[in-house]
């Protein structure tokens, strides 16, 4: 059996098209503005009939779509809003992913429940000056507190 799998490693042929190649599987959240079940019908047939998709899900009352596939998000964005419906990548984070979840520009009353809005400030730098004073008066930073009192 071995010189047989020896051989037909030089017989064998592989294929490879850079077109044909699958993006990688993914999450999609968005935020869709949606009233009835009408507009909740027609936003899921949508992005269901599009190729590499695996599954939608539709949560009303958050006003959110979540999609599962090989999709590329930037075109299941454009083809929610081919419905007609503003529509917007989810802008929402939960609230305790965040260092600082009650900065200013965090808060949102239009977010769900235990979520903040503003993701980008979600991880903030490490030379904040908020988190030095933090640091300053630690108990792992002995010298540091010390040499300020």
């Amino acid at each position: 059996m071995g010189a047989f799998d020896y051989i037909s490693s030089f017989c064998s042929y592989t294929y490879s098209n850079a077109k044909t190649k699958r993006k990688p599987l993914q999450t999609v959240d968005i935020k869709v503005k949606m009233d009835c079940d009408g507009c909740e019908r027609r936003v899921r047939n949508v992005v269901r009939r599009m190729k590499g998709v695996k599954t939608v899900e539709v949560n009303r009352k958050q006003s959110r779509i979540t999609v599962n596939g090989h999709v590329d998000p930037n075109k299941v964005l454009k083809r929610v809003k081919s419905t007609g419906k503003k529509a917007e990548f989810w802008p929402y984070i939960p609230q305790h992913m965040v260092y600082y979840p009650f900065d200013p520009g965090m808060y949102d009353k239009r977010a769900p429940a235990g979520h903040i809005r503003n993701p980008t400030q979600a991880f903030p730098a490490a030379n904040t000056p908020g988190e030095n004073y933090v640091s300053l008066f630690s108990d792992d930073n002995v010298q540091g507190a010390c040499s300020i009192m």
